[in-house]
């Protein structure tokens, strides 16, 4: 997926450790986000899921260290917990959560703008891969660094 495909983060870059510290991005939800229920579909949720955290990585990584890593979704779980329908804002935060080797649990918040309750939630495990040699590579010290952790 190409950076420029990917929206811009909003809101803050580093030390965004909790839902209070989160990286903020926003969407508005469009005619071809909508399914045959009259609300975002669950595929568009992972899409949102995946852009708020490929977009946090290029807004923190250098360009040579942008460049020789690829972030893989291991596993996304979301919990769907309201609507969103089109023309709605919502506001997505994701920060960062526990590391294991290879691997970063990534946390996203996905609501209606000034909604006091989430449309989704989910826990995304991403996998750290060296661009080149394409394996997977430990997330360091110098990798927490970047996102100011």
């Amino acid at each position: 997926m190409a950076s420029e495909d990917i929206p811009e983060p909003e809101g803050p870059l580093i030390g965004c450790n909790s839902f209070e510290t989160a990286c903020l991005s926003s969407r508005i939800a469009q005619a071809e986000d909508i399914d045959e229920l009259g609300h975002v579909n669950n595929a568009v949720y992972v899409r949102w899921v995946q852009d708020a955290a490929v977009g946090h990585w290029f807004a923190v990584a250098p360009d040579d260290v942008a460049s020789a890593h690829v972030w893989v979704a291991g596993r996304h779980e979301i919990d769907y917990r309201g609507e969103v329908k089109e023309g709605d804002e919502v506001e997505i935060r994701t920060w960062l959560g526990e590391v294991k080797g290879a691997q970063f649990a990534r946390h996203t918040d996905i609501r209606i703008k000034g909604s006091k309750r989430p449309a989704a939630e989910a826990l995304t495990w991403w996998v750290l891969v060296d661009a080149e040699k394409r394996r997977p590579r430990r997330v360091n010290a110098e990798m927490l660094a970047l996102f100011g952790l």
